[in-house]
């Protein structure tokens, strides 16, 4: 199976710009999220050097953002650079396990493959890839137990329609 960025931008503008003004964008060497201004009348969801993943992880953290934070620069989140400390770093996956679970649900939807990512490669110590994992996967089944959140669920379902994937469940994913 081909994923293309631009089928990924085609699917989300299709299922979010007439109802949330919001659009993904393909963007250089930095991700970011800007809300309409006075430039720019819609939102724009702008992912990397037209990484699928990217594309998906971006879209991910739009899941998460309530609508007060969608009206801010990259949802007002703090982001701390790579390089964390372990206190940090803890910090850091504590606030990514539910954006990343969503990037698995919808990266499942695709049938793209999955990896957490830890975004901490010069850090003076590694962060381990596999617990945070298991913590993401915890997050995926409570979702599926609690249901789809209403902007997971139709981007879900629109992704499956186009790449032909049947219904997901929680025992499709598991930690490798």
């Amino acid at each position: 199976m081909t994923h293309q960025y631009q089928d990924l931008i085609q699917i989300f503008n299709d299922t979010f710009f007439d109802s949330l003004n919001t659009r993904l964008e393909l963007g250089g060497d930095e991700p970011i999220y800007l809300p309409a201004d006075e430039k720019v009348d819609h939102h724009r969801i702008i992912f990397a050097r037209g990484y699928y993943a990217s594309g998906l992880h971006e879209i991910a953290h739009w899941c998460v953002a309530g609508p007060k934070r969608r009206l801010l620069e990259d949802f007002g989140y703090w982001y701390e650079p790579d390089g964390r400390s372990a206190q940090v770093q803890a910090e850091f996956e504590k606030v990514e396990i539910r954006p990343q679970a969503y990037e698995w649900i919808i990266a499942k939807s695709a049938g793209f493959p999955f990896n957490v990512s830890c975004d901490n490669l010069h850090g003076d110590f590694e962060p381990d890839r596999l617990a945070f994992m298991q913590k993401v996967h915890q997050e995926v089944v409570k979702i599926f137990d609690q249901g789809l959140p209403e902007r997971v669920k139709a981007l879900s379902e629109a992704l499956r329609a186009h790449y032909q994937i049947e219904p997901l469940c929680p025992s499709q994913f598991i930690v490798k």
